[in-house]
């Protein structure tokens, strides 16, 4: 198969066509040439620069009054993940924790707790789970003190953030919870002190003749030994002197209720193992009417003087006894209720610069939600009208008026100690 060529066909002289691209319309550069052109670029970018600095002043304005107001907040404040680890505190922080320099990435029950697993009663996991404000109180110990916190977690959730977040404000209450604590005390001791003095005075008048009555019939038995055999004599000695030593006993015993109601606090010399000795006295009667409850004392001989008032002392632990039958009156634990051992036990440190009094029972124990609220002002596990839950506080506060310390070691279904360690060098309590 053939392809047919087209003829060439010569060109003519001036038809020769040359086609040229179409024409293009005319810009700025024709116009006035491109140096103003760049001139107008430049004065955009230069406008368009005004306007980022414009809002980067607005937006540093804005963050340094957010910062302003954060560092307006009293309270130590801290955002933590969603599994509590820290990403970002306040100056509160760092002036509480002035040891702990960078807190982020660590988790906040192993700062402020030194345990592995969160805290029971940490408010943080409530607020994300109901996404709502939570608020909780607990105590830390912070430079070898108890420091009474109310916490409130508030839910932080961004959907561009990976996880959720929670803001946790941590406010010192420790001073309030203490002077709540010394209100109500001087309330409780102002009544209790009219009502000792009233019943210990009224009481010590008919003690007066019951004694003086029995010492005169002691007397009188010289008289009548020649009238009467000696089977007789003796019961009549021995009646006699009962009555005189229960009178007595009980002298002591309003004696110690004068002292306890006494509303002056001064500070003097002291025996632990003596308050121990009066305190025995007020509750000789209720121990005793608890018939399977124990109690076992192992005081230390030569017990260095320590120095504090001896009514508060009483007090402390009065509320400790008392604490330590209710929890073997509690039948909540399995064992049988009403039935266990308690200890009192006095001891000093080796250098006889600290004195320690012990109150451990064999009962229930404290849950771990529950020990960090102890010494809180009105916190009590009792059923209404058995305690309002000042007990323990007012031995806090007692305590730590005393310079001393109170800690508590318990475990569920094994019992309870409670620890009172107070300073024996005046020094110490005056400085």
């Amino acid at each position: 198969m053939t392809t047919r060529r087209k003829p060439i066909v010569p060109i003519k002289p001036g038809e020769l066509q040359v086609h040229s691209p179409p024409a293009r319309p005319a810009h700025l550069e024709d116009i006035i040439g491109i140096e103003h052109t760049k001139l107008g670029f430049f004065e955009q970018l230069r406008q368009k620069i005004e306007e980022l600095e414009t809002k980067n002043q607005e937006t540093e304005d804005r963050r340094r009054e957010t910062a302003a107001i954060l560092d307006g907040i009293s309270d130590l404040m801290m955002v933590l993940t969603e599994d509590l680890k820290i990403i970002s505190v306040n100056h509160v922080f760092h002036e509480t924790f002035p040891g702990i320099e960078n807190p982020e990435g660590h988790y906040c029950y192993d700062l402020f707790r030194h345990e592995s697993t969160p805290c029971p009663e940490c408010p943080a996991f409530r607020s994300l789970s109901t996404n709502t404000v939570c608020k909780e109180t607990a105590i830390f110990r912070i430079d070898g003190t108890n420091r009474h916190y109310e916490m409130i977690a508030s839910p932080l959730k961004n959907p561009e953030w990976p996880k959720h977040r929670v803001l946790i404000f941590k406010r010192d209450v420790t001073m309030e919870k203490i002077y709540q604590a010394k209100y109500y005390q001087a309330e409780k001791m102002a009544t209790l002190g009219v009502l000792a003095t009233g019943v210990a005075h009224e009481v010590n008048n008919p003690l007066a003749a019951i004694s003086g009555y029995a010492q005169g019939l002691q007397r009188k038995l010289a008289h009548i030994q020649q009238q009467a055999d000696n089977t007789t004599l003796e019961d009549f000695r021995e009646y006699t002197q009962t009555i005189v030593n229960e009178c007595n006993r009980c002298r002591d015993i309003v004696h110690s209720l004068l002292t306890f109601g006494h509303p002056i606090c001064t500070f003097s010399p002291m025996c632990i193992n003596d308050i121990v000795t009066e305190t025995l006295k007020l509750l000789h009667h209720h121990l005793k009417s608890q018939r399977r409850i124990t109690l076992e004392t192992e005081l230390a001989e030569n017990l260095p003087i320590s120095y504090g008032d001896a009514p508060q002392m009483m007090q402390v632990l009065l509320n400790l006894l008392t604490n330590a039958v209710d929890a073997l009156n509690n039948g909540d634990c399995g064992g049988r209720q009403g039935e266990g051992t308690i200890t009192i036990r006095t001891s000093a440190t080796p250098a006889e610069d600290w004195v320690r009094l012990e109150v451990s029972d064999t009962g229930c124990g404290i849950p771990m939600k529950n020990k960090d609220k102890l010494f809180e002002p009105f916190f009590t596990t009792k059923p209404v009208g058995k305690g309002i839950g000042v007990g323990l506080s007012t031995c806090y506060n007692i305590v730590r008026g005393h310079k001393g310390e109170i800690t508590v070691d318990s475990q569920v279904g094994k019992g309870s100690k409670f620890i009172v360690t107070l300073p024996t060098n005046p020094d110490e309590i005056n400085g």
